[in-house]
């Protein structure tokens, strides 16, 4: 990686999402400057993309950075939803500020070289893990504010009832500094008080919520409805976020349309997590192995706000991962077998616009005048980045130049 100084820089060949391509970006005090034709004028750095994809910065709205990469430590056996909730129960009493920075930054690392600009984090907060996981992260979030705006959620994923000081721990993260409140339900003895707990607490310190949910394939005993209910009764549409819901696979096509639309009525937003969800959920016992992921394409087109995310990366929850989006959204793509252009980019939208809309983290605008925040990518336009898995070739983030790749200098002169 080579970082550049923020200074006045061109970068010529440049192609653009709306089709034109050749044209040059100027970089300046980090803004862009201008887009066009700039061969004239004059650039302390001017470098050639070779017609790379200027595209803004991805998102990825729903990540667990506090448990990433600990297979080393997490022997894994059977590969299910079971076993990996007792490993990583397990091995996070031994996790310290020190030791989660460090894994997460392996992952930050790769989501940066990915294109990805902003994340939302999950950071368990309980008894064994206490509030160390959600200290390291915090130093971690100003150590990468230069490259990747980060978003904190404390996230309660054994259980409120059995665990009633995990409830005092999520309040303490807030106060602490983290941006938003998280609940899993399929794991508390009582799904529907944990989320009113979780919906209490958002409402006491006005923030977003975000629940991990409806994780199997069980077609009965969806949670969806009561959080649609009570996202309503607390007045908190458009700022819930439901990650997982692989019940959506199971249902029958009336039943998927009707909470669909009720999600959508309600503002509630939902994360895909490709990855983990076709991993934890495929039946082994059943020969035609179902996928076992939300149709998020189907979902989106019934107006929920939809986005796909990494989710786990290196863990028992999901044993493999890079962190790209773009892979991810191509891994989604095919195993929802969805192969038009039209298709193919909303499901660029999930990585991009929706995700945004979850995480409430908007890109820039790219235009003259805009923050200078976003990505080179070695494509002809975003359609192909996702068929082909295209590399991220350079980033740019508040008009610092970063190169993964050698772009060839045009001229250095002053």
């Amino acid at each position: 990686m080579t970082d550049r100084a923020p200074c006045d820089f061109i970068i010529d060949n440049v192609s653009l999402a709306d089709g034109g391509r050749y044209r040059s970006v100027r970089v300046g005090d980090g803004t862009i400057i201008a887009i066009g034709d700039l061969a004239a004028e004059p650039a302390v750095l001017r470098l050639d993309a070779q017609g790379a994809l200027l595209l803004p910065g991805l998102t990825d709205a729903h990540v667990h950075l506090d448990k990433a990469m600990i297979l080393d430590r997490c022997p894994l056996c059977e590969g299910t939803l079971a076993e990996a909730v007792r490993l990583t129960a397990k091995a996070k009493i031994g996790f310290t500020a020190d030791d989660v920075a460090a894994r997460a930054r392996k992952v930050l690392e790769m989501a940066v070289r990915s294109g990805t600009q902003r994340m939302r984090s999950f950071v368990e907060v309980d008894p064994r893990a206490g509030l160390r996981s959600l200290e390291g992260l915090l130093g971690l979030k100003k150590e990468w504010a230069g490259l990747i705006d980060l978003q904190l959620c404390a996230f309660a994923q054994e259980g409120i009832t059995n665990e009633p000081e995990t409830l005092l721990l999520l309040d303490e993260a807030l106060v602490m500094g983290a941006d938003l409140v998280g609940g899993c339900p399929y794991t508390d003895p009582d799904p529907v008080a944990h989320v009113q707990a979780i919906f209490d607490l958002a409402t006491r310190r006005d923030v977003d919520v975000d629940f991990h949910a409806d994780f199997d394939l069980d077609a009965e005993n969806s949670i969806l409805p009561e959080i649609i209910r009570q996202t309503i009764a607390h007045g908190w549409q458009g700022r819930v976020t439901v990650g997982h819901a692989t019940k959506f696979a199971a249902f029958d096509p009336q039943r998927r349309e009707a909470i669909a639309r009720d999600m959508a009525s309600a503002g509630v937003a939902l994360v895909v997590l490709p990855a983990t969800d076709a991993f934890l959920n495929g039946n082994r016992d059943n020969p035609l192995r179902p996928r076992g992921l939300a149709p998020a394409k189907s979902i989106r087109d019934l107006g929920v706000t939809v986005a796909l995310a990494t989710n786990n990366v290196q863990n028992p929850f999901t044993p493999y991962g890079d962190a790209s989006l773009i892979r991810m959204a191509g891994l989604y793509a095919n195993l929802d077998q969805l192969a038009t252009e039209a298709d193919l980019m909303k499901v660029y939208s999930m990585v991009t616009v929706d995700a945004e809309r979850v995480t409430g983290m908007p890109a820039p605008d790219l235009s003259a005048g805009g923050r200078a925040d976003f990505i080179l990518v070695a494509a002809e336009n975003a359609v192909e980045a996702i068929r082909r898995n295209a590399p991220v070739v350079a980033a740019v983030k508040s008009g610092v130049l970063r190169l993964w790749q050698p772009l060839s200098p045009l001229n250095l002169g002053s």
